[in-house]
């Protein structure tokens, strides 16, 4: 199975005041800690964010969105356009302790779906989803009606809701959805 990862950094991290990617946790910068272990997961990693120039030092391929300014559902749509791969992993830039387990047991559940949705503290997690890239055209349809909401589209196609993450630890799947998005959250990921 052909995957690509993708890394969402198009937020304004308006509740953090600065650029949530760009923080560091014991001394590495959190895009890189996300980019790491990606990269432990599919041959190809890349980001979408609208600010390429901030991100250049980092040496990974950065594309922006194709429909500017209509949030992550956005940013997923460039994912699935660029990926010549036929799965692609997303994850956004606000968690920085993913962890590829979780993500190689998101991609054994995709089989013949076109998507898995993992659950977490019983909400969807949609940003940390397994999508393959034959849901492109219903995702741009949604966009050029102007539909931003992500789980929208959901309905129109065949998606696994993942609950249960088998023998996986509870620490591991905490720390894996833990949302940096905010300077309190960040406070509290310098003690991970």
């Amino acid at each position: 199975m052909d995957i690509c990862s993708v890394i969402l950094a198009g937020g304004e991290s308006s509740r953090m005041g600065t650029n949530k990617a760009l923080l560091k946790l014991n001394n590495e910068i959190v895009i890189e800690k996300i980019f790491n272990e990606l990269q432990q997961l599919s041959s190809r990693v890349y980001i979408v964010a609208n600010e390429k120039k901030i991100y250049d030092f980092l040496n990974i391929p950065i594309i922006s969105d194709r429909f500017y300014g209509k949030g992550p559902l956005a940013g997923i749509e460039t994912a699935l356009y660029h990926a010549a791969e036929d799965v692609i992993v997303i994850s956004p830039c606000d968690t920085p302790f993913i962890h590829k387990e979780i993500y190689r047991y998101l991609v054994d559940e995709l089989k013949t779906y076109d998507a898995v949705i993992p659950y977490y503290d019983n909400q969807p997690q949609p940003l940390s989803g397994i999508y393959k890239k034959r849901i492109l055209p219903i995702i741009q349809e949604q966009l050029q009606n102007d539909e931003l909401r992500i789980r929208s589209f959901f309905s129109k196609i065949n998606v696994k809701y993942v609950h249960d993450f088998g023998h996986i630890s509870d620490l591991i799947i905490e720390k894996h959805f833990f949302n940096m998005n905010d300077p309190e959250a960040y406070s509290r990921a310098k003690t991970y």
